[in-house]
């Protein structure tokens, strides 16, 4: 039986990731009929069409897709090898880190802290969804996912989530609003909210805790990014049910006041990936928890 050809499988990779023919053609210096020919080779080869059109567009079947997925990996792996033995002693290393967009920025950098200002490291940040930063830790694109909410571990995917941090929710307000009730069900019953979205993982022990106080809060506005509720409590918009990592320097600077602990926690974890070879950047940062 004839081997894959890897020449196609490139070609039909950078296609697929370009949803565009012309425009992969012209990156690559190649005529559309030779990029066409060579994806045309690899149907052939694997039995399957792994491209639809759709108007202009070029859309992959399901046998594309999973053709991709393997692409994917197979080349991310020898990215990977590439940068981890022929740069193993090289002065540039570089680490890949994708976070959930809706994470906190502070808790972010304060990962990352350790390199900061390294001169001979570069990080990379990506922020994204869950479904699209995951597949690209297992294409080996990022070395690391920092979320709240880890993955499921199967046999078929090993992740690896590491916890980093555990922290109260709290009430955060500004003094103002704070200093007007000493009992945190007041400030509940009597102050709009500001809220994370459901898909927080805070949202729903919060939503409980209200029905167990019997309290129908007043909700000012619901986001799912924590950047924009810090800016949301700022402008003294509400009070805010949050980490107090998010507005730390603000707490710090006596900007804003935390009215109370909510008996809710937050958890903060550090998912990668079984590999043989490591990142030696992410297992520095690691091993320091």
């Amino acid at each position: 039986m004839a081997e894959l050809n890897y020449h196609h499988l490139r070609y039909f990779w950078a296609v697929a990731h370009d949803g565009n023919l012309t425009r992969t053609a012209e990156r690559l210096n190649l005529s559309q009929s030779a990029l066409s020919t060579q994806i045309k080779s690899l149907e052939a080869r694997l039995g399957h069409k792994l491209f639809e059109r759709r108007g202009r567009q070029l859309v992959l079947t399901e046998a594309g897709r999973i053709s991709l997925e393997h692409a994917d990996t197979i080349f991310g792996a020898g990215e990977e090898l590439l940068s981890t033995l022929k740069g193993a002693g090289a002065s540039q290393q570089v680490l890949r880190v994708g976070a959930l967009s809706t994470l906190s920025r502070n808790f972010q950098m304060q990962f990352l802290r350790p390199l900061l200002g390294r001169p001979n490291v570069e990080i990379i940040l990506r922020s994204g969804g869950a479904a699209e930063l995951y597949p690209a830790l297992e294409a080996l694109n990022l070395d690391v996912v920092l979320t709240t909410t880890p993955p499921s571990r199967d046999a078929a995917t090993k992740y690896l989530a590491h916890k980093l941090d555990s922290q109260n929710v709290v009430l955060v307000g500004s003094h103002a609003r704070v200093k007007t009730h000493a009992d945190i069900r007041d400030l509940l019953a009597q102050h709009p909210v500001i809220l994370p979205t459901f898909e927080s993982s805070i949202r729903p022990g919060f939503d409980a805790l209200m029905e167990q106080w019997n309290i129908r809060p007043l909700i000012a506005a619901e986001a799912d990014d924590m950047a924009m509720i810090r800016l949301l409590v700022r402008q003294d918009v509400g009070l805010a049910v949050i980490p107090p990592i998010v507005v730390e320097q603000e707490i710090r600077d006596g900007r804003l006041q935390v009215a109370g602990d909510l008996t809710l926690r937050e958890d903060f974890y550090a998912v990668t990936l079984e590999r043989r070879f490591p990142n030696p950047l992410i297992t520095e940062l690691l091993g320091r928890l």
